[in-house]
Order: structure tokens, then sequence, then C-alpha cells
């Protein structure tokens, strides 16, 4: 049985009253007492053995005398080995303690007794524990929930250089305070909060002053573990640790490839990586180290292999244990100049290492190179070693390794030590120019994917910003846009995809061709992101129906639609964040509108709102990167971004700089984008509107009028053109629709002539034949016009038409 099962069967000490047989015998050796234990132990109930001498439990053959000849004092009492008769006749040995009874108490003896068995278990167990502690070479230390020092054994202080005891509270029971080293304390903390740790190996640094290739280096194994009760409640942590000199080379490589394991490749930065294997390398395995890569490694450019000719070879980085690095000829990031016949240039042309054990004023390969030679020679170098930095095929660069303070020349050990080592930071380097190239290749895709410039509007003066975040979060899916829209209105949008990368980014540009097109049928805010939402339940299904199609997970979206004429702001929003809105003469204003559900759920209804602004007032949109910094709460970012947009007046592009100073870090953890427009207004006198009588008589009257608008408005030239336009559109109205009818002619950048009805029912553009007395309308509004189109509206539908002025640049 384990020790655990038998802990949880005894909760504990196997002479414990909870778990033990009791008896009480008077002066007079009779029974007086007999527990539930000692019942189930021997089998005689308590009834039966009250009153009873004690020595009637005996053996026939043992006396009381010689029952307990072999007893020992145990404190007060005394404990022996007994042999007594169990109720089905057959002897029991058992391991009895007793203690006397003061004669207040009634005088007698008070006696516990469990099974030998039992006994020899607990003795075992309790050898081993103190052994552990006491006379093992392993340091224990016990931490409380606190993480403060609770009992420390003899070694681990030593180790540690803290105060212990040598008393009554144990050999090494440690009683003063002290601070907890960090290591302890870092172990400890990990195991509280995860239940478990994995072990360490520290290497610990010789004293300071004794040479490095004389000291002996310790290795020292940290190990932590929780301390429960029987109960399963955390009750504090043991830590420990074994310390070892690592004597032997073996163990010496093994501890430096699991320090550079720890140490290579923490993050996807392609220079710290290759830094982290020189620090590696010096002073552990080379006096210097330099890494030579190929240019489209460092511009994480060329990903397929080819030639290892083919592009420079730059210095990426050198180390030395001497501080201004005497030994390097290429300074960092310059053209690495090696000779044909050098190590370098045949390791890059073989992929083979090349190890050279001893160097002198005869080495072959430097008799062309005298600058190199003379610095080798002058530094005492003995020994050279290069090995290529190669990973999944691809020879990425090489690196060089010189000795001359370590009195000992490579060897094969040394070689196989280094390519070890080198071969793993290849492909930490690897895999850091693949997440470069993917993370330019998704920032490429979307950029593309983004409108490349605004349109110039009548309707609002715009200014952007799209920031993409680092490298290690990778691209977003934040997109933007600006939409003309019939009747002189425009569309702005922020949108942003959940994830990050390549797929995040082409998700993006299916959800903003998606708005782009739903914009066209003019459709209210609420409406385009219903539908909006139903198209990412369809790309969700089908990402989830093909195994290999990365899951379209859901996007937010804020729309708006702004009307110049009537200077009143309709938006809906699923999922994020409210516009703001900076008046000219109140308060930045944060409108309460309806928070839609995010993209991506369905079935829940989405609520647009309608803000009337003021000429000159600017409004924000912005994805959540630009508010949920992670350094504050987001309120801050609220009051941060309305303190950004105090001043209206102030030229875009400065509120936009302002935006980005104010509320984003140096390294934003998450795209941003954000989009402000300025409001601008059609004054009255750029709006003319007629209703119209449903009679065919009312088609030359409102022709007429419509002329006369012209002619106020300087664009007689027109006037044909917007004839004909009127006067097809209004007999459309009065023969299939009925009234009431209303036209409206819009005078900005392009002249917008509207008519309105009552009917649901669009008309279709056809081509009529020869013999038809009709149908040729709509076909000749198409003609003339630049754009047309049907608006739905709440009362009916608007038929409108759009017209270039001459001199109007495009809308």
């Amino acid at each position: 049985m384990a020790l655990r099962d038998r802990l949880n069967e005894q909760r504990g000490d196997p002479f414990g009253i909870t778990s033990a047989a009791v008896a009480l015998v008077d002066a007079h050796g009779v029974i007086r007492y007999w527990s539930a234990g000692a019942e189930s132990l021997l089998g005689h109930p308590t009834a039966d053995v009250l009153g009873e001498s004690a020595t009637s439990l005996l053996v026939s053959a043992d006396s009381p005398a010689s029952a307990l000849a072999g007893a020992r004092p145990v404190g007060d009492g005394w404990e022996a080995l007994v042999t007594v008769r169990h109720r089905a006749g057959h002897p029991v040995e058992l391991a009895v303690r007793a203690c006397p009874l003061r004669a207040e108490q009634g005088s007698g003896w008070l006696a516990v007794a469990c099974d030998v068995a039992s006994s020899h278990r607990w003795d075992l167990d309790q050898a081993v524990v103190r052994g552990l502690l006491e006379d093992s070479p392993i340091g224990i230390a016990v931490l409380d929930g606190e993480l403060r020092f609770q009992w420390v054994n003899r070694v681990l202080a030593a180790m540690e250089g803290l105060p212990y005891h040598n008393g009554a509270d144990g050999p090494s029971a440690y009683l003063g305070p002290a601070p907890v080293p960090p290591a302890v304390d870092w172990q400890a903390r990990q195991v509280l909060m995860w239940g478990q740790v994995t072990p360490a190996l520290e290497h610990v640094t010789p004293p300071a002053g004794l040479a490095r290739r004389n000291a002996q280096d310790h290795l020292r194994l940290r190990s932590s573990f929780p301390l429960r009760d029987l109960d399963g409640r955390t009750l504090g942590v043991c830590h420990t640790a074994v310390e070892f000199t690592a004597q032997d080379r073996a163990r010496e490589r093994l501890t430096l490839v699991n320090e550079a394991a720890q140490r290579i490749g923490t993050t996807l930065d392609l220079d710290r990586t290759v830094r982290e294997l020189a620090e590696v390398l010096v002073p552990q395995v080379a006096d210097f180290v330099a890494i030579d890569l190929f240019q489209g490694v460092l511009a994480a450019r060329n990903l397929s292999p080819g030639p290892v000719t083919q592009g420079a070879l730059l210095r990426a980085v050198h180390l030395s244990i001497r501080k201004e690095v005497p030994e390097a000829i290429i300074p960092m990031g310059d053209p690495s100049r090696y000779p044909p016949e050098s190590p370098q240039r045949r390791c890059l042309t073989t992929g083979r290492s090349i190890r050279d054990p001893v160097l002198d004023t005869t080495t072959w390969w430097l008799a062309g190179d005298t600058e190199r030679l003379t610095r080798l020679v002058r530094l005492g170098v003995h020994t050279h070693l290069v090995v290529p930095l190669r990973a999944r095929g691809v020879t990425m660069g090489v690196v060089t390794l010189l000795r001359w303070d370590n009195p000992n020349p490579f060897d094969e050990d040394d070689l196989l030590l280094v390519e070890e080592l080198v071969a793993r930071a290849a492909v930490c380097v690897d895999n850091a120019r693949r997440f470069v190239r993917e993370h330019n290749a998704a920032l490429a895709l979307q950029t593309s994917l983004l409108p490349p410039d605004l349109p110039d509007h009548c309707a609002v003066e715009v200014a952007y910003r799209y920031l993409p975040t680092d490298a290690e979060a990778g691209v977003g899916g934040d997109w933007f846009d600006v939409i003309p829209l019939s009747g002189a209105r425009v569309a702005l949008v922020v949108g942003d995809v959940v994830g990050h990368g390549i797929h995040a980014a082409a998700s993006m540009g299916r959800l903003r061709a998606a708005v782009q097109t739903l914009a066209d049928l003019d459709l209210p805010p609420e409406e385009l992101l219903a539908h909006l939402d139903d198209l990412v339940l369809r790309l969700a299904d089908e990402a989830e129906a093909a195994a290999d199609s990365p899951l379209v997970i859901g996007a937010t979206c804020v729309y708006a639609v702004y009307d110049p004429i009537s200077r009143k702001l309709s938006v809906a929003r699923a999922g994020h964040p409210t516009p703001a809105v900076a008046h000219l003469s109140e308060p930045v204003e944060l409108p309460d509108i309806p928070a839609g559900p995010p993209l991506g759920l369905g079935g829940l209804p989405f609520e647009s709102a309608e803000i009337e602004l003021e000429e000159g007032s600017v409004v924000a949109l912005y994805t959540d990167g630009l508010i949920e910094a992670s350094d504050r709460d987001v309120d801050v970012g609220f009051e941060r971004l309305c303190f950004a947009l105090a001043h209206p007046d102030r030229p875009l592009e400065e509120i936009c700089d302002t935006m980005v100073r104010i509320l984003l870090p140096d390294h934003p953890r998450d795209d941003v984008a954000f989009l402000i427009a300025r409001t601008r207004a059609l004054t009255p006198d750029r709006v003319a509107s007629w209703v119209v009588p449903a009679e065919p008589r009312a088609v030359h009257e409102v022709r007429e009028k419509a002329a006369c608008q012209l002619a106020e408005w300087g664009l007689e030239d027109a006037a044909f053109t917007t004839e004909l336009i009127v006067s097809e559109l209004v007999t459309n109205a009065i023969t299939y629709a009925g009234g009431p009818i209303g036209l409206r002619l819009i005078h900005e950048r392009a002249l917008i002539c509207e008519v309105s009805d009552t009917s649901n029912t669009s008309p279709h553009l056809r081509r009529a034949r020869s013999t038809d007395e009709g149908g040729r309308g709509l076909f000749l509004v198409a003609q003339v016009a630049q754009r047309w189109g049907t608006r739905y509206t709440a009362t009916g539908k608007t038929i409108w038409a759009e017209q270039t002025l001459p001199g109007a640049g495009p809308r």
C-alpha cells in the first residue's frame, strides 16, 4: 500500500487514538474502557471485556511479567510488543504503548495498540522522512501560503546563505526571518498559481576573480511542489535543490544545450535571436563569435532555396569576451568580405563545418588576407571553427568561433556541440524570417484592400489613419471606407474583423466589398448591418464545412449615413464602439447609439439612431484598438479621445496627429483605424423641390420649372438633358405609381434629379422593340445620366439620376 493510501486510511500515526485500539486499565489490572478500534482489532465486544482482567487477553503461555519483558521506556510510559488472543482463538502480535494515569484521574494505565506491521511501516516512513530532511544532500525548504520560510534544512541554508539553528526544533529548523531568494520565490509562486512547476537547471557562476577555465562550474537543479493536507487543501510549498559540480564534459554540454533551449528564440525578432545565440556561445564555448547572414535573410524576403552566392553576406552580430571586441574586422551591418578560399566561403559552398585546430602564420587560407592574419596573430588566436547556419534546406549564413584565452583547441566534441546549438538557432532564425514575411504579406494584402485614397465629397471633409500593430501580434482586420450615396449623401464605415494574420486581412477585404455593394442599394444602416450579419454567418458555415479553411469568427462594424441637406447623421453599430461627435458650441459627445450584437451571432436585430449636426461638426469613427490600450482603463481612453476632439475647428490632419499622440502607445498591441469627418451643409438655394400633381399636363409644367431653376443656377447647358430626365421620370410616376409625386433638384458638384412616389415597385431598364409604343424612357435616362438608381423609403421610393457638370471633378 502506498504512503498516501495509508495516510488516507489511518489519517496519520497508527498509534493515534482516532485509528488505534485504545483500552483503559485500572490499578488492579481490570479493563475499564474498550474502544471500537480495539473491538475491531481483536474481535472482543466491549461488553465481554469490561470488568475483566487485562491478563485474560494474553496467550496462556505468557505471564504479565514475561509479556512485558521487552518493554522500553517512552517518555513517562513504555512501549512493547505483546501477543494477545483474538476472539477467534488465534494469537495477534501487537505494538503497545502505555502511559500511567495520575491518582486524581483514577490511577491505572491508558494503553494504545496497533498491529506490528502498521507500527513497522510507520517507523520506516518516519525514518525515510528524517533521513531525507536531515541527512540527505538535498536542500529542502518549506514555505507557507504567503511565501515565507517556515523551515529550511541545513543543506539548503548553506546553499542560499540562510541562518539555521540546531536545537530542539530539529537538527536544521529555520527560525529567523530572511528574504526568500528570487529563484525559490519564482518557483513557489508558479506552484501556488498553477499547482506544479517544471524543474529548472540553474548555472551558478564561479566566484569573481577565479579564472573561468580553472573554475568548477556549479549546477543547481531546483524543483517545487505544493504541500496539501489529507483533504487536499494547499498549506504551502516545498522547495528542493540539488547542487553538483559539472566536472565531466558531457554534463557541461547537456547544461549548455538546456540553457540554449531556454534562451534562444524567446521572440520572433530575427536580430534578437542571433544575439541570443552569440550570448550562449561566448564565453562558454568560444572567446569570440561572429554571425554573418545573407542580405535576403535579414530583409526576410526570399523563402525559396537558391544558390548561396546570391546576395551579400552581412555582419549580423559579433560578441567577444573583451568589451572593445578587437577581433572584429567587419563592422556591424557591413558586408562580410571573406576571401574565396576562406573557411567561411568554403563552408557556405559545401554546407559543412570546418575546424582549423591550429592557426599560425603558415595557415594557407590566410596567405592572401594580410589584415585578418595580422589581427589573429596579434591576439594569439590559436583555433578556428566555422559552422553553417542552415535550416529546412536553406543556408542562411555562417557562424565563426575563435579561441585564444581558452588554451584548449576546438575538438570533435566542441564541433558537435556547436553544430547542435547552431542548428537550434537556425530553426529559430528561419521561424522569425518566415513570420516577418507572413506579417509583411498580410500587411501588404490588408493595405491593398483598404482604399488607396478617400474620395473628395461635398458632404464631408475627411481624414484617416491606419496603424498596423507590431510583428508579434500580427496584422489585424481593421478597415474604413467613405462611400458616396445618392442624393448628395455619404456613408462612413469603420470595421474590425476578429483575429490577426493574413486570413483576417482576407476576411476584411470580403466584408469591405460587401459593405460597398450593400451601400449601393441605399439600404438604411440597420438593414445593411443585418445583411452583413447574414454574410458573416454564411462565411462561417463555409469555413466550418472546409476542414482546411480558417473559421471566420466574426467582426464589428459601425455604419453611418450623413445627409448634407437635412444635416442629419443616421448611425447603426454592430458590437462596435460608439462614434464621437465634436460640436462647435457644445462638449464632445459620445451619443447613445443602440449597441447591436457583433456580426456573426445571427438572430438579433440592429437599430439605428439619428443625430442632427451643425455644419462644421467633427464625427470620429474608430476601432477599439484606439481606446483599449493595455496600460489603461477603457474609460480613460474615452476621456483622451474627447480631449483630442475638443477643438473641431482645427485642421483634420492635426486632429489625427493629436489622437495618435495622446491615445496610442509607442507599440500598440492591436491594429488601429479611425476616420474623422467634418460635416458640410448644402444651403437651401442649392436645392429646389416641387409637388407634382398626378396629371399628364403637370409634366410640361415641372419641365418648365426645372428649366427656370437651371437658368437661375447658371446651368443652361444642362437644361435639355435635365428636361428629358424630368419628363421621363415624372411621366413614369404618373403612369405607374400615382400621387403624391415629388421632384427635387440638387446642385452640388453634380446635378441630381430625384422623383419620389408612393409605389414600392421599381422600374426596370429594357430595350424597346421598333414596334413598341413605350419602354424607351428609362433607357434614354440611362444614356444621358452618369448614374441612376432607386432608393426605397418608408413611404415609397425615389428614382434618381445624376449628371456630371462641366468643370466638376470626380465624386
